[in-house]
């Protein structure tokens, strides 16, 4: 009887022991699903279409950025060339802050000439592919005169952006300690630019919307600076993720590595396959194989093969959707007492294959009523997508990007009779 008694209780035990068991496995597994197996501070992965996030760690952090700072150069320098004010051709005379900088081969630089004549174009292709430290410092004053007045454009570029956190003390993202005592002014000597990842990969998002071109030059895995002179220097992108190179991975076609002490190893990629684009960003990588240069584009490949292989573009809701709830807009002094609304364009994002069914789409009214006239097209709205269960990670900007909900006609503003006699009518109702 006691035999019985005691094993009917080890039974009970050993069940307890295998369930508790089990928790502690799925615990693990989601543990190893969240952060991938990577070896660094923070990274985050993005669609570049629709700005969803797919993946993030640590995001919200701001960290050393190092180089990938030239992409709000970049950024701001084609801002510039596409409204005319800096032309390719424009040629640049060479300071003396620059030409210090440009003779420092321990930092990355093709060497410049003080009394030498460059042109954008150039320096712009020595900065992207070759990630020129004085080259980017040339840009800077070529738009703003000097770097410390360049500053401001950085700054006033991240505000408009929505980047958060940022903090910039140079147009290069060296340490200051490293501009040789000519750091732009109301700046430490040896302070550095910082921002958390989310704020990196919304700089690359809008880069890669507004300035596709961008890719054409960050694609170029070598070129040689000044070719055919006697300054002539082989630019080898760092970058080694792109065709031909050591690290090469299908569709990598940039974006901007960064590296400093206080950084360490970063990396802002972007890759396109079979018409997706996504946007990794890893941030101070590190590995145990050497290899200070491999870590970075490890994780990058990690995050890339989880987008690609676990992802697919979903529709949520089709263009011209009309919610059941909110059919219309309320229209003041218009012909007509409201106006229809519906989604402006299809809203597609990627979303895990196994959980392709998990999200809804609610929609958010911006303007309770409209003033008449009012044009067809007109914003109202916007569309929340939720997920049912599970985390989410949301928008790289807060909401899809083709989530806009809109009027779908016109309406005219009602003439001076008719409104006279709804503001009557009005009155009437009032006093009964």
């Amino acid at each position: 009887m006691k035999k019985g008694r005691i094993s009917k209780i080890l039974s009970i035990m050993l069940a307890v022991v295998m369930v508790l068991s089990s928790f502690t496995l799925v615990g693990t597994k989601a543990s190893a699903a969240d952060n991938l197996g990577l070896n660094v501070k923070a990274a985050i992965l993005v669609d570049a279409d629709s700005g969803k996030i797919l993946y993030e760690k640590n995001a919200k952090q701001a960290l050393g950025i190092a180089s990938m700072t030239k992409m709000m150069t970049e950024y701001i320098l084609l801002d510039a060339i596409n409204d005319g004010k800096v032309k390719w051709d424009q040629k640049y005379k060479v300071s003396d802050y620059a030409y210090k900088i440009s003779q420092d081969r321990a930092l990355s630089n093709v060497p410049l000439r003080a009394d030498g004549e460059y042109s954008i174009k150039e320096l712009y292709e020595a900065m992207a592919i070759y990630s020129a430290n004085a080259a980017t410092i040339a840009i800077a004053e070529t738009i703003a005169g000097s770097e410390t007045e360049f500053l401001s454009l950085m700054k006033k570029k991240a505000k408009e952006l929505g980047l958060k956190n940022y903090h910039f003390v140079n147009s290069t993202g060296l340490n200051n300690e490293q501009l040789q005592g000519m750091q732009p002014t109301g700046t430490s000597a040896s302070d550095e630019n910082k921002m958390p990842a989310t704020s990196v990969a919304r700089l690359a998002y809008h880069l890669l919307k507004d300035h596709p071109e961008v890719l054409e030059t960050s694609s170029i895995p070598r070129k040689t600076f000044r070719a055919g002179t006697d300054d002539a220097i082989k630019m080898d992108n760092w970058n080694f993720m792109l065709p031909g190179l050591v690290y090469h991975y299908e569709g990598v076609d940039g974006l901007k590595t960064g590296t400093t002490d206080y950084a360490g190893q970063c990396f802002t990629g972007t890759a396109k396959r079979n018409g997706t684009r996504l946007i990794a960003v890893v941030m101070h990588a590190e590995g145990n194989n050497g290899d200070r240069h491999k870590a970075r584009f490890d994780a990058a490949k990690t995050l890339f093969d989880y987008g690609f292989g676990q992802f697919t573009t979903e529709e949520i809701l089709p263009a011209g959707h009309v919610f059941k709830n909110q059919k219309s807009v309320a229209i003041k002094e218009g012909k007509e007492k409201s106006v229809k609304v519906a989604t402006k364009d299809a809203i597609s994002m990627m979303v895990k294959t196994s959980e392709a069914d998990d999200y809804t789409a609610k929609l958010v009214v911006d303007k309770k009523s409209l003033n008449a006239p009012v044009k067809k097209g007109t914003v109202v709205g916007h569309v929340k997508i939720n997920k049912k269960s599970g985390k989410d990670y949301g928008f790289i900007d807060g909401t899809s990007a083709n989530a806009k909900v809109v009027t779908t006609e016109t309406v005219e503003k009602a003439g001076f009779i008719s409104l006279t006699f709804k503001k009557v009518g009005s009155f009437f109702k009032g006093l009964f």
